[in-house]
């Protein structure tokens, strides 16, 4: 229960800094709000796939194997995205990806529910399944700013701290309750 509490805060961290990136260099060149667009992404790989093998593996944990995957694909075709249509193409990328990581989340939470601190994963899954529908069809009109995503950024971090945070009393109740 500690080393997913520690994961938990890690991603929450994580995903903190990006937020503050994102918001101070939102007036920053394209090439450098590409960059952060394309890093979000392939954070979310790497940590899908840190998740899963202190949790046994890739093979038993499908629902971070497709995460990984999907991420991993979503940063490619987002600088592809970004390079040759700009903040909107970055945009509907990003929110095909947000669409799709949510649901894997979401299962993942399912899945995992009986660690406990779960049903933050699972609302975090369902919030950003649907604040990815929302980014794609705003990439048809006025695709938001990195600042403009960044409330989504925030409130992932914000899931994964109040996972990390019920562990840790939730682990405390256990250790009080044995002594």
């Amino acid at each position: 229960m500690n080393t997913l509490r520690n994961f938990y805060l890690l991603r929450a961290g994580a995903a903190f800094i990006w937020v503050a990136l994102a918001i101070l260099l939102a007036s920053a060149p394209v090439p450098v709000v590409g960059l952060l667009l394309v890093l979000y992404p392939t954070w979310d790989a790497f940590a899908n796939v840190i998740d899963a093998r202190r949790s046994g593996g890739l093979q038993i944990n499908p629902g971070q194997k497709y995460n990984a995957l999907a991420s991993a694909v979503t940063a490619a075709c987002m600088a592809v995205a970004f390079a040759l249509h700009g903040n909107a193409g970055g945009v509907l990328v990003f929110g095909a990806w947000a669409f799709l990581a949510g649901l894997f989340q979401l299962a993942v939470g399912i899945r995992r529910r009986k660690l406990g601190g779960q049903l933050f994963m699972i609302i975090s899954g369902a919030q950003s399944a649907l604040a990815g529908v929302f980014f794609i069809m705003k990439s048809f009109g006025e695709a938001p700013t990195i600042a403009q995503l960044a409330p989504y950024a925030a409130f992932g971090g914000s899931y994964f701290l109040l996972s990390a945070l019920w562990l840790t009393f939730k682990r405390n109740r256990v250790d009080a309750a044995a002594a």
